[in-house]
């Protein structure tokens, strides 16, 4: 039998964002033994007040983040190199790799996730599954799950498990405060 871990997660509003009429952001994470990751990300509230991609062919794309983007940061604690995953409501996705924080970043090799959106008049339901790089399988990873949240009217809320002090910055290690 295989070995899955499941975490569920809220997230907070940044404290210099306005939540745009969302009530709620809540990520359920499954973590696979052979590597494979599932998130669930639940955004209640307001979401016919939200910017959202139309749904489009998959594949990969820069810039996600710019719109409504649910993500994930993944570091280990022996080094300062982390990934990045990005996940659109219209099925794009991106994935980086950096080896400190901000710095030397390339786009991961890696199989496209597998992504899936759901709407309502009151929750949008986005579940990705990705594949973690072997070099990362079977070491103490931690993660920062977060979300980019735009409004029709322009506004952009940042929501995280955790967030640093100042601005929002995903990238910055004390948003990486779930152990996998």
């Amino acid at each position: 039998m295989a070995n899955i871990s499941m975490t569920e997660v809220p997230l907070i509003c940044h404290a210099q964002s306005d939540s745009g009429g969302i009530e709620e952001i809540g990520v359920t994470i499954t973590h696979v033994e052979n590597g494979e990751l599932i998130l669930a990300y639940r955004v209640s509230g307001e979401v016919s007040a939200l910017k959202i991609p139309v749904q489009s062919n998959p594949g990969r794309m820069e810039g996600l983040w710019k719109n409504t983007c649910f993500e994930i940061f993944i570091g280990n604690f022996e080094d300062d190199g982390y990934l990045e995953f990005n996940f659109s409501p219209s099925r794009q996705w991106a994935a980086y790799q950096f080896a400190g924080y901000r710095s030397d970043m390339d786009d991961l090799d890696t199989k496209a996730p597998i992504i899936t959106v759901a709407q309502m008049a009151d929750a949008l339901t986005l579940i990705a599954t990705i594949m973690l790089p072997d070099a990362w399988q079977g070491r103490s990873l931690r993660a920062g799950i977060s979300a980019v949240i735009a409004t029709k009217t322009g506004d952009i809320s940042y929501w995280a498990a955790a967030h640093s002090a100042g601005k929002p910055d995903f990238h910055h290690k004390d948003c990486f405060a779930l152990q996998l």
